[in-house]
C-alpha cells in the first residue's frame, strides 16, 4: 500500500507552500536587513541616521511581540500571513521608488521602516503556529514538518545575507528593495491562494466528552472564548509576574537582553560601515554575514549530537563568551576581511548552540499551562532592548569613532558573557539537566534560582 493510502483528505500542498512562502519571505527579508543599511549610508552617508532607522524598524517589533498574539488569533493564520507581507511590500517597495521619484525625505524612510518592522513580524510567527494544523492535514508527524520549517528558515537566513551584499554590488541598493517587496508579494500570493483560509488553533475540548456513548447524556458544550482587552492584560500579567519570580529565567533574558542589543549595533551599522570603509563593499557584509549564520547552523546541528553530554551552565557560559566579543575585538585591532571570516566562523559555531540551550531550560522552568504567557513575556524582553542597540551604535560610530566603537561594544560583550560567573542566580543551574524531566510541568511555584 502506498505510503499514507487510507488517509482521508490528506493533501501535502498547503503545508509544502507554506514552507516555500516562509523560505521566500524570510530571504526577502534578510535583503531588507542587509539592504536598508546599506542604502542609508549609501544615500546620506551618516552612521547615526542608519542607527535611528535601524531603531524605526526594530521598535515595532517589540511592540508586534507584545501585542500580537491574540490579534493573530482573531484574525487567522492565513488572513494575518497575507495582510502582513502585503503590506510589508508595499511599505519596502515605497523607499526606493519614492526615493528614484527625489520624494523620499528622511522622515518618511522612517515612517516605512517602522511600517514593515511593525508587520512582519506577526506574518512569521502566524506561519510558525499554521505549520502544525497543515503538518496534520498533510498526514505527517509535527516533528518532521517543524524540522523541515526549521532547515528551510535557517538556511534563507545563511544565503540571504551573501545574496544581498552580491545584489547590492551588483544592481544597487534601491534595486534590492524592490526585490525584497517582490518576495514579500510573491509569499502574500502563495499564501492567499495555497493555503485554507480561517485556520485557527482549535479549541481544548474534555477528553470526557469523546469517551461518552451516543445513548450517554452529553455534557453542555464550552461557549467560545471571547477576545477581551482585560483577559489579554490578565494573562500578560502572568506571564510576566511568573518571569519576574524565576530569577534564574529573568537572569537569562536579562542577559540576552543586552546581548542581543548589541549584535543589533553589530549587524545595523558597525559591520557595514567597516565593510564600506575597510574591507571592500557590500559582498564582503555578505560573506561575513552568511559565514555567521552558516556556522550557526553547523553549531545547532552539533548541539542536536553531542550538546547533552555537557554541562549545559558550562556550556552556556562558554559560548556566550565565544560567541559575541570577538567578533567586533578583531574588528577594531585586526585589519582585512579574512581574519573577521574566521572570527565569526567560531563565533558563529558557538552561537549556535544557545538558542537550543535556552529553550531547553525554558521548559524545565516553566509549567505546560504557563508556557504561551511565559514565552511571550520572554520573548518581549530579550528584544526590548534591541532597537536601542542600533541607535546607540550609529551615534558612536558618528561622534567617536568606528574603532572605538567597536572597541566599545566588545568590552560591553564581554562583561555580559562574564556576568554568569558571579551572579547568584546562575549558580543554582542544573549541571545537567534530566532530559527525561524536559516538558514535565515542575512544582507550581516558579524556580527561585
Amino acid at each position: 500500500m502506498p505510503d499514507g493510502a487510507g488517509i482521508a483528505g490528506r493533501d501535502r500542498r498547503p503545508l509544502g507552500v507554506l514552507l516555500a512562502a516562509n523560505v521566500i519571505s524570510i530571504a526577502g527579508s534578510m535583503l531588507t536587513v542587509v539592504g536598508v543599511p546599506w542604502f542609508v549610508l549609501e544615500t546620506t552617508g551618516s552612521p547615526a541616521k542608519a542607527g535611528l532607522v535601524a531603531f524605526a524598524a526594530t521598535l515595532p517589533v517589540v511592540i508586534a511581540a507584545l501585542l500580537g498574539g491574540p490579534l493573530i488569533e482573531r484574525l487567522g493564520y492565513t488572513v494575518t500571513s497575507v495582510v502582513s507581507d502585503a503590506v510589508c511590500a508595499v511599505a519596502v517597495a515605497a523607499i526606493p521608488l519614492l526615493h528614484m521619484a527625489g520624494q523620499l525625505s528622511y522622515g518618511t524612510l522612517l515612517a516605512l521602516v517602522a511600517v514593515s518592522g511593525l508587520f512582519h513580524s506577526p506574518g512569521e510567527t502566524s506561519r510558525e503556529v499554521a505549520m502544525p494544523l497543515l503538518a496534520r492535514r498533510a498526514g505527517t508527524t509535527i516533528a518532521r514538518a517543524s524540522s523541515a520549517y526549521e532547515s528551510a528558515s535557517r538556511g534563507a537566513r545563511m544565503l540571504g545575507g551573501p545574496l544581498a551584499g552580491v545584489l547590492i554590488a551588483t544592481i544597487g541598493a534601491a534595486n534590492v528593495l524592490l526585490l525584497d517587496a517582490a518576495s514579500f508579494a510573491l509569499s502574500a500570493l502563495l499564501i492567499g491562494c495555497c493555503v485554507p483560509g480561517g485556520l485557527r488553533a482549535e479549541p481544548r475540548r474534555k477528553a470526557s466528552r469523546s469517551a461518552k456513548g451516543p445513548d450517554e447524556p452529553q455534557e453542555p458544550k464550552e461557549p467560545k472564548e471571547q477576545f477581551t482587552w482585560s483577559g489579554y492584560r490578565a494573562q500578560l500579567r502572568e506571564g510576566y509576574t511568573y518571569l519576574l519570580r524565576a530569577r534564574l529565567l529573568l537572569a537569562v533574558v536579562v542577559m540576552v537582553m543586552i546581548t542581543n542589543a548589541l549584535d543589533q549595533a553589530w549587524s545595523s551599522v558597525l559591520l557595514p560601515v567597516d565593510a564600506r570603509r575597510n574591507l571592500g563593499g557590500s559582498v564582503s557584509l555578505g560573506l561575513v554575514s552568511g559565514t555567521f549564520g552558516a556556522a550557526a547552523l553547523i553549531g545547532s546541528l552539533l548541539y542536536g549530537v553531542f550538546g547533552h553530554r555537557v554541562s549545559q551552565r558550562g556550556l552556556y557560559i562558554g559560548a556566550f563568551l565565544a560567541c559575541g566579543f570577538p567578533r567586533t575585538a578583531v574588528g577594531a585591532f585586526v585589519p582585512g576581511l579574512a581574519p573577521l571570516l574566521v572570527t565569526c566562523a567560531v563565533c558563529g559555531l558557538a552561537a549556535g548552540v544557545l538558542n537550543p540551550i535556552i529553550g531547553t531550560e525554558m521548559v524545565r522552568l516553566v509549567p505546560e499551562r504557563l508556557r504561551s504567557r511565559v514565552f511571550g513575556a520572554v520573548t518581549s524582553g530579550v528584544l526590548v532592548a534591541v532597537p536601542l542597540g542600533g541607535l546607540l551604535g550609529g551615534y558612536l560610530v558618528q561622534y567617536a569613532g568606528l574603532t572605538t566603537a567597536m572597541a566599545t561594544v566588545s568590552a560591553v560583550y564581554l562583561l555580559t558573557t562574564l556576568s554568569p560567573l558571579v551572579t547568584p542566580a546562575f549558580r543554582t543551574w542544573a549541571a545537567a539537566p534530566d532530559p527525561e524531566q524536559a516538558g514535565q510541568e515542575p512544582a507550581e511555584q516558579p524556580a527561585a534560582a
